[in-house]
């Protein structure tokens, strides 16, 4: 029987990485797709931890060529049961201080390369048995916020996105899921950052671990949306956008200023 992966995503590093070694505790080898080499190393370590037959893919995402030279390849070589389109870009930056090549990255790897992966992925997807999509957004999509401005855009368009094809595709093999992290501690600089934005920053915080175990468990559970941080979502659905925008804008604006 031929082996079927998961293709993961911004898989060198941070919650995609923890991703593929959530998948690599329950036997699943995946196809990590990274930008550098870096992810080589890193499927490195996970095949020899874990006894998995993992490979590494260098791709920039960025470049619809090379979206479509990755799936192409994959598509030729491998079966895959599992999509989690993880790669994404964000940051925050007053709009008028941020040049065209980093808005249009962001446009780029959240919208663009998110898109047309699964389209074009999507035939090996349905050829399976059972299989599925896991969008990752953010709770940002829920807010717009001064200082991030194209971000929160680029992830409410994930939250759409995921949800029409979840309508579209069913009564098929294929379940879409969409998760909503907030805040991460991806790695020390990112934490600081964090907790300079006070309470409210500190208080979504959860660890890449705790993240990608719940994403995958209720991915497969075939959950709609994946909420890490139900107090959070709670608050955030409940307060009105004439209070939340200028508050989430105020507290990033406190981070650059620091």
């Amino acid at each position: 029987m031929s082996r079927r992966y998961a293709v993961v995503t911004g898989a060198s590093r941070g919650l995609g990485k923890e991703l593929v070694i959530e998948l690599a505790r329950r036997g699943v080898s995946s196809i990590m797709v990274g930008t550098s080499n870096t992810v080589e190393t890193a499927c490195a370590e996970i095949n020899q931890q874990y006894h998995t037959h993992s490979l590494a893919f260098i791709a920039n995402l960025c470049q619809k060529e090379e979206v479509l030279a990755l799936a192409e390849k994959i598509n030729q070589r491998y079966e895959v049961f599992l999509l989690v389109n993880n790669a994404g870009m964000g940051g925050s930056k007053a709009f008028t201080d941020a040049d065209c090549d980093y808005l249009d990255r962001i446009i780029q790897l959240n919208i663009r390369a998110t898109s047309l992966l699964t389209h074009e992925l999507m035939p090996n997807l349905l050829k399976q048995p059972k299989s599925y999509v896991l969008n990752i957004g953010s709770m940002a999509a829920f807010t717009a916020t001064g200082y991030k401005t194209v971000y929160p855009a680029s992830k409410a368009f994930l939250k759409h996105f995921s949800y029409g094809m979840r309508e579209e595709f069913k009564g098929t093999p294929v379940s879409i899921s969409y998760a909503s992290p907030g805040a991460m501690a991806t790695n020390p600089e990112v934490t600081a950052r964090i907790e300079k934005q006070g309470f409210l920053g500190k208080f979504t915080l959860k660890t890449t671990r705790d993240i990608a175990e719940k994403c995958i468990r209720q991915t497969l559970r075939g959950k709609k949306h994946i909420i890490i941080n139900p107090l959070s979502y709670f608050f955030s659905a409940i307060i009105p956008g004439c209070i939340k925008n200028p508050l989430m804008t105020k507290i990033v604006k406190r981070e650059l200023k620091k």
